[in-house]
């Protein structure tokens, strides 16, 4: 394997572990969160609401320039593939690698940007069960 390749899937590797450890991270947190107080609750779900604002414009980009390069990727013809093989044009070949490559990459953030705002939606609706159960408590 070329180190290009190697780098590439190491990055991947070290991303899809970063989406494992937020989605556990994500499962322990919501297990809990009914037990804690409601003011505990509130605290996390006004942090999280901060951490996606902040992030808002980054997570967009990504949604944007995936939409792009998906559309990219069903314009591209296989026959252009094959064509670009068969007469060696390596730069197009890399720029085609580099483009596929951007886009795992992008698709992974996109991936952990999606459970925060998956965790914000969770918190908001214990916090909305929470606020129902109190007001229907005598």
């Amino acid at each position: 394997m070329s180190t290009t390749i190697d780098k590439f899937t190491k990055q991947l590797h070290d991303n899809l572990e970063m989406v494992e450890e937020r989605m556990k991270s994500l499962r322990d947190h919501i297990q809990f969160v009914p037990k804690q107080p409601h003011v505990e609750i509130q605290s996390r779900l006004d942090e999280a609401k901060t951490n996606l604002s902040t992030k808002k414009v980054e997570f967009e980009g990504y949604r944007a320039k995936l939409r792009i390069q998906f559309e990219e990727k069903e314009s591209e013809l296989n026959s252009n593939v094959e064509e670009w093989k068969s007469w060696r044009e390596i730069n197009r070949l890399e720029l085609r690698a580099d483009k596929a490559e951007d886009y795992a990459a992008r698709a992974t953030y996109l991936a952990i940007a999606t459970m925060e705002e998956a965790e914000k939606a969770t918190l908001e609706a214990i916090a909305a069960r929470l606020d129902a159960e109190v007001a229907g408590t005598p």
